[in-house]
């Protein structure tokens, strides 16, 4: 996949969990709106997360905000990182978007573009031989990302059956 469009959630959590450098091996690069990386260094954002964006890695593009191309009562609902990664995406064309919020990734969806998440991402990045995916959900469950045990518990059953484990 050429262009990967991020929201803060997956970001944040793939650094709690050590596992942000995934990214580059997986994609050729991801982007961000500026607003996004405000979000990632906010005072009450974990200590890594707000390093690992003040000193962001080479591959992590950062642009300029996108202009969203329409006034929708669906995305005025969202946040501001939701609603710039959604216009950037849209702008960029991108193969994918990273997001965990469920509004809206059902809005980017509505719009026609691909989303996973990062229980998704991480189930991606197991399939590819790159992640231990039991071990990345287990640091998941140590901070304070929502899912519920049935989805993890499905995730991996699945990964299990695909890969005779």
């Amino acid at each position: 996949m050429r262009v990967v469009v991020a929201d803060a959630g997956p970001l944040h959590y793939l650094v709690l969990i050590g596992h942000v450098d995934l990214l580059p091996g997986m994609f050729e690069g991801v982007w961000i709106p500026a607003i996004v990386r405000h979000e990632l260094n906010r005072p009450r954002t974990p200590k890594a997360v707000r390093d690992w964006i003040v000193a962001a890695p080479a591959w992590l593009s950062i642009v300029s905000e996108p202009i969203p191309n329409e006034d929708h009562p669906a995305l005025a609902a969202l946040d501001d990182g939701e609603r710039a990664a959604i216009a950037l995406a849209a702008q960029l064309h991108a193969d994918l978007v990273l997001m965990d919020d469920r509004a809206g990734v059902a809005v980017a969806r509505a719009r026609g573009l691909e989303v996973t998440g990062t229980l998704g991402l991480l189930d991606r990045a197991a399939r590819r031989g790159l992640v231990d995916l039991a071990a990345a959900f287990a640091a998941l469950e140590a901070t304070d990302f929502h899912t519920t045990r049935e989805l993890t518990d499905r995730i991996l059953a699945a990964w299990r059956k695909d890969h005779g484990a």
